[in-house]
């Protein structure tokens, strides 16, 4: 098989990307070569977003990535991130979007993934203490140079999604969005449509928790980050298990996994939506995008909603700290 096109701006890409974070980090053991396998499969298949940043792994993730591709870049639609500033010391900012920073960073995102331009550049974080025109403006001069062809935001508000878009147009706003994460579409979502810039949603299974595939804290790794995480951690997760069992039952009767249910959820959203679920094995990304041509009723849209309600969730998606660097 191979997956419909979808549109981000003038960018076409297949209706389903593939998120390659945890391919490097986060997420227990990783294995390149069962990863690049993953990327070319994924290619073959028609996903060709392909999301990465230059904080996955320290910058190993982006590596990764160019590798996986360096003998077949016109198939990709590469996507990355920059702003996430991992080894910034005591007192100094964790999140960047000066203008210096913005041409720093691309210039070493692109020689990690040995190209020459990147399809799709992402402010990952919105730098509190930086006016989202100085980004933008960095950004569009690397438009300019050539570099990137298209702009991105990751996790911003609205307001701050028009006034980005007012100083150079926006191809896609990356955020979390899934069946029980779905405060986009309070305001992201509606901005966005209003202005006519394309929706990435990440985590669009969780973080993996609406698969049905994990029971218990013991199933992550012991490096899993999923371990620190306030969904999936504490009583927080048996209750949130539960949710889940509801989920699986609905997706029983549909004859899937609640996995693939989740995913055809969020694939029916919109077609100017392209979730990008994340995985490392051959075997999930083929689950993965058999919910692109899951055709769902509204009947059975609404009892995916009524198994997970939309606020059902217990715990926040990310850390206090991590919390704060959302929405700005």
């Amino acid at each position: 098989m191979t997956i419909p096109a979808r549109r981000l701006g003038e960018l076409q890409v297949g209706a389903q990307g593939l998120g390659c974070m945890g391919m490097s980090e986060f997420y227990g053991v990783t294995d390149d070569a069962e990863s690049i396998a993953v990327i070319h499969r994924a290619l073959e298949l028609g996903v060709t977003l392909l999301d990465t940043a230059d904080m996955y792994g320290t910058g190993v993730n982006e590596q990764l990535v160019g590798r996986a591709i360096a003998d077949r870049r016109d198939q990709a639609v590469l996507a990355t991130k920059f702003a996430v500033v991992r080894d910034a010391k005591p007192g100094e900012p964790a999140i960047r979007g000066d203008a210096d920073y913005v041409r720093q960073a691309c210039d070493a995102s692109l020689r990690r993934l040995g190209v020459d331009h990147i399809d799709l550049y992402y402010q990952h974080r919105v730098d509190p203490n930086t006016p989202i025109e100085e980004t933008v403006g960095a950004m569009a001069s690397l438009v300019e140079a050539g570099k990137v062809r298209c702009l991105g935001l990751s996790e911003a508000a609205a307001e701050t999604i028009r006034r980005a878009h007012a100083v150079h147009p926006i191809t896609a706003v990356q955020t979390e969005w899934s069946l029980w994460s779905r405060e986009i579409e309070d305001a992201v979502a509606p901005t966005c449509r209003e202005l006519g810039i394309g929706l990435v949603p990440y985590s669009p299974l969780g973080r993996g928790l609406l698969t049905g595939r994990y029971r218990s804290l013991g199933d992550f790794a012991a490096d899993d980050y999923r371990r620190t995480t306030p969904r999936s951690s504490g009583d927080n997760l048996d209750r949130n298990l539960a949710i889940v069992a509801a989920l699986e039952k609905v997706a029983e009767e549909r004859g899937v996994t609640a996995g693939q249910l989740a995913l055809a959820w969020v694939q029916h959203r919109g077609e100017d939506v392209v979730p990008i679920p994340g995985t490392k094995r051959l075997a999930y990304l083929a689950q993965n995008v058999t919910a692109v041509d899951l055709a769902l009723s509204d009947a059975e849209l609404a009892a995916a909603e009524t198994a997970v309600p939309a606020d059902a969730a217990a715990g926040d998606r990310y850390p206090e700290g991590a919390m704060r660097t959302l929405n700005h």
